[in-house]
Formats: structure tokens, sequence, C-alpha cells
């Protein structure tokens, strides 16, 4: 079975040469293509897709918009962003309304071509750099979340018999663990609550 895709931009030359280029690919079919989100949320229901070729900055309605009423109605459609923005807003916020790809408009032919079979795949194409921006705000520590959140289950019983003010040799009696296991929680707590001293990592332990 041919993957039935739609393209959503208004731009006509865009538009027209990515309807080429998916008409002339083997094992693609184009169902659809639109030059708003007002036409593609009434039509784009009636003859579902496979994957959704959607540019952001359209008229009226935007693309995210567009792909977060789409989503909630068909989630088995899979929604690839195409697009000339590469900042974070524009990122995150497709990826948040249900978009699994995010590809640039100067994206090679024979690259989207693969990224169309790779979102009906259930992969999320987009490009290194972009992948590398998700890695690093997925690594982040939220903001305003205590540092208290991101200690393991074995650091944070470290830090409760360090509270209760036993010596590294007791604690390590108390939790049936050698030593060396003992200095590096010193270390990783130490670490990750931003302290140097066992009295201050105590404080931001009791304060939470």
């Amino acid at each position: 079975m041919p993957i039935k895709v739609a393209i959503v931009d208004d731009d006509d030359g865009i538009r027209a040469s990515i309807a080429t280029l998916i008409r002339r690919a083997p094992a693609l079919r184009l169902v659809g293509d639109y030059e708003d989100a007002e036409t593609a949320l009434k039509e784009i229901p009636l003859r579902p897709p496979d994957v959704v070729l959607m540019d952001i900055n359209l008229p009226g309605i935007n693309g995210v918009e567009c792909v977060r009423q789409l989503k909630s109605n068909l989630p088995a459609v899979q929604f690839m962003m195409l697009t000339v923005y590469e900042d974070n807003d524009s990122l995150f916020n497709s990826l948040k309304a249900g978009a699994s790809g995010y590809l640039l408009k100067r994206t090679a032919s024979a690259r989207l071509l693969e990224a169309i079979r790779d979102v009906h795949g259930g992969g999320s194409p987009m490009t290194p750099q972009l992948a590398r921006r998700v890695v690093q705000y997925f690594s982040k520590p939220a903001k305003g979340a205590s540092p208290i959140a991101q200690l393991t289950p074995g650091e944070r019983d470290f830090l409760d018999q360090l509270a209760k003010g036993y010596a590294y040799k007791e604690i390590a009696d108390r939790m049936t663990i050698s030593i060396d296991t003992v200095r590096s929680y010193v270390r990783t707590v130490y670490e990750k609550l931003h302290v140097h001293s066992r009295t201050e990592a105590v404080v931001k332990y009791l304060q939470g």
C-alpha cells in the first residue's frame, strides 16, 4: 500500500514542487494539498492521509495550531513540520502539538522522501542540530525544580543518614554498602546539590 501524503503550505511554488516530488516517488501517493489551515482542517478528516507535511507560517490559523486540532481528531496521522523556522519555540511548540518530525524547507528532495517514509514507520526525522536541541532540552532540570528531585533513592537514603548525624562508616554499615560507595554518594550528592560540605548538604536536603 502506498503511503498517503497531504501538504499544507501557503506558498504555491513550494507546494507545487513538493506535490510533484511526491507524485513521482514510488510507494507514495498525494491525496491532498492545501494552501491554508482552515481548508486543511475541513478537508483532511474527510480523506485522512498517513503523513501530513505542515508549514508553520500560514495565513489565519498557523501550522502548529492546525496540527494540534487535527492530531486530537486523527491520532493515527503523522505530522511532519516543513518550515523555514529553526528557533526553539517553533520546534518545541510543534512537537508538543503532536508533530513527529521537523525539517527545514531547504532539505534535499531525497532526504525529504526518506523522512516521509521514516515518520510513517514510527520515526521522528529532524536534522542532527535540531535533534541535539531536543536532547539538551530534556537533559536540563526543570526550571524551579528542587535539586533534591534529581537524587536517586540511594542518594536520598544516604542524605537522610547524614542528616541524622551518622559518620560515613556508620552510614556504610546501616545501608549495608561499602565505604567506597559512601564516598561515591558524597561526590554525586555534593555535585547535584551544588554544595561543598556536609553541613551545606544536610541544610539543603532538609529545606527540600
